[in-house]
């Protein structure tokens, strides 16, 4: 009876290691496709709002600074 715990051990583990390298897999795809890694909980209109947003300002910036 304490070797129980034993036979529930082995599934359970190649089950978390299956998740835990498709989360690798995952998280390395999108990184080597976007160049950065995924924000978690990130909203892809927030980001896309930001990168005008700060493309707005670099142009503003650099106009400003040639006059």
């Amino acid at each position: 009876m304490s070797w129980l715990w034993l036979e529930a051990a082995l599934p359970l583990g190649i089950i978390a290691g299956l998740l835990c390298t498709i989360g690798q897999l995952e998280y390395r795809i999108h990184k080597s496709y976007h160049g950065r890694p995924k924000h978690v909980g990130g909203d892809d209109l927030w980001d896309k709002a930001m990168v005008q947003r700060d493309k707005k300002i670099i142009e503003m910036y650099t106009a400003a600074s040639h006059k």
